[in-house]
């Protein structure tokens, strides 16, 4: 079955579809990660995106139902070089194929994505339209054109939760399934713009008693829970255009310990008085390097960003840049000591990725240990 990849620009790629027999458009984007394409495919800061994959055989150790980062998938589309169709893993419990058709996903395959990942290197970031249903390239330009992007939009809305939740799970070793996470210390409300579940997972594993509420909760109803400590989660899109988040955020400084990861950090710097734009292509990926400027170390890290907190906007605003990308010299990390309030760009709870960013976590429990 034909797939047809079409770019804003009139750049099309033709190749074999696999996955659901759909259409959908998004941003496409590119990730340098190896592996973990399942926690990719369900973490929700890729709603909206068709996400390439640059590592070329991807599929080769399956599916399972442990490694979802969310209750459903949220990318709009996946490209791969190779599609493994025959993967060998223990854990496996479906191709990837499978999960795609049965998440709702459209695959392509068989395309060269060197070719893709160099376009959009240069060009940037665009809009695509992914089909295995038409294969008319200039039916599908005529529907791209209709698809807004998403800069100036507000996508959190579409992946937050819908009321709130308490999550009890910690990280699961799967060689050790019987291992529990401490008794809960601190009491931490975790503001779900599109939340991995690694970070609750994270944070129950640490000692936090977690209760996640919707994007749209306010302060006033967060304080009323009497938190020891605020998490800003990850999530989708222009964090501009989150403006009651930006709000709430700003209404509970100085008032209780904030830790943000990824949209959080976007989301914080604003409410700081900062300004956010949006990067060229983006940093998806487990091996992007980030320079912690407190110690001087650096960091591997797990990435999945299209915004980014512009560094020379909290110039005189009391903020600490705490940490940089050495690919790019953009900002990774902040933070406000006197408002208690710390965040980082990239994702510390891997899932995939490495774990150099894990102490993070012990960081925040210092912060609410000390207040």
């Amino acid at each position: 079955m034909k797939a047809v990849l079409l770019l804003e620009d009139g750049t099309f790629f033709e190749g074999k579809a696999f996955g659901a027999k759909a259409e959908k458009c998004g941003e496409v984007v590119f990730n340098t990660s190896m592996a973990g394409y399942q926690e990719i495919l369900t973490d929700p800061s890729y709603h909206e995106q068709i996400v390439t994959m640059t590592y070329p055989l991807i599929g080769n150790y399956g599916t399972n139902p442990e490694d979802w980062e969310s209750h459903k998938s949220f990318v709009s589309g996946f490209v791969v070089k190779e599609n493994c169709p025959y993967p060998s893993n223990w854990r496996s419990g479906a191709t990837l194929d499978e999960y795609l058709a049965k998440n709702g996903i459209v695959g392509i395959e068989g395309i060269d994505t060197r070719k893709l990942v160099r376009h959009i290197r240069t060009k940037g970031a665009m809009r695509g339209i992914l089909s295995a249903v038409e294969t008319d390239v200039k039916k599908l330009a005529e529907k791209l054109q209709r698809y807004p992007g998403l800069v100036g939009r507000d996508i959190v809305k579409a992946v937050t939760s819908d009321k709130p939740y308490a999550w009890k799970e910690g990280v699961v070793d799967v060689l050790n399934p019987g291992l529990k996470p401490p008794q809960a210390k601190y009491k931490v409300v975790a503001i779900d713009c599109g939340m991995k579940q690694n970070i609750l997972r994270l944070l129950v594993s640490h000692g936090c008693d977690v209760t996640a509420v919707p994007a749209q909760t306010t302060a006033k109803d967060i304080l009323a829970r009497r938190p020891d400590g605020v998490f800003l989660s990850n999530g989708p899109g222009d964090p501009a255009a989150v403006t009651y988040a930006i709000e709430t955020v700003r209404s509970l400084l100085g008032k209780v310990p904030i830790f943000g990861i990824c949209l959080g950090h976007q989301i914080l710097g604003l409410a700081l008085g900062g300004t956010t734009y949006k990067l060229k292509f983006g940093h998806r990926g487990a091996n992007h390097p980030v320079k912690n400027l407190r110690t001087g170390k650096i960091e591997i890290t797990s990435q999945n960003h299209g915004f980014c907190v512009d560094l020379d906007s909290l110039a005189g605003k009391d903020v600490e840049l705490t940490h940089m990308n050495l690919n790019d010299n953009t900002l990774e990390g902040l933070r406000c000591e006197k408002l208690k309030a710390f965040a980082v760009q990239y994702h510390p709870e891997a899932s995939p990725g490495p774990h150099d960013s894990n102490y993070l976590f012990n960081d925040f429990l210092e912060l609410m240990e000390n207040r």
